[in-house]
């Protein structure tokens, strides 16, 4: 089995751009056909840029490779500057892909790809939510203790058993 082709996904998010302005998702293929889907992890740089950045790293260490050789493609990626650290650039590029890779190697074995990697340990795991307050006018407020809990009741109502919050406001 061999990857073919690179296709990536971005999706602008619309104001306040909870998760960021953009989100980008991968597609491989294999020339049987076989694809994978994958999530690039936050870029500090435009969309287009980090497109580009994911087809260099494409074309250099994945195209024309077998899936199953992850860690190879690991340490290619890891060691190609001058350090061997490689920064957040490479590693999200590297992020998105290997997702793809595990998900046409599960798709290629009909199991689901965490089988391939150690098995089921528990029957549920708990969730948590981010904590958005939202005042009168529909806009995002985190000064407000009194928003903050009506935002974690509602969170409460829908099912959730924990929430998450980032310290926000003026840095």
């Amino acid at each position: 089995m061999q990857i073919e082709r690179l296709e990536t996904h971005i999706v602008a998010v619309p104001p306040p751009y909870i998760g960021g302005m953009y989100w980008i998702f991968v597609t491989l293929t294999t020339r049987c056909g076989i694809t994978g889907i994958g999530e690039v992890y936050a870029s500090t740089f435009h969309p287009n840029v980090m497109e580009q950045a994911l087809k260099d790293v494409f074309e250099r260490y994945l195209q024309g490779h077998d899936p199953h050789h992850i860690e190879r493609f690991y340490r290619e990626c890891y060691s190609s500057g001058f350090t061997q650290r490689p920064d957040l650039t490479m590693m999200g590029a590297f992020s998105g892909l290997e997702m793809a890779c595990w998900d046409i190697i599960g798709k290629a074995c009909d199991k689901p790809v965490y089988e391939l990697i150690g098995g089921k340990v528990f029957d549920k795991l708990r969730s948590y939510t981010y904590l958005y307050p939202v005042d009168k006018n529909g806009q995002y407020n985190y000064d407000s203790p009194e928003l903050a809990a009506e935002c974690a009741i509602a969170n409460k109502e829908l099912g959730f058993t924990a929430v998450k919050f980032d310290p926000a406001g003026p840095y």
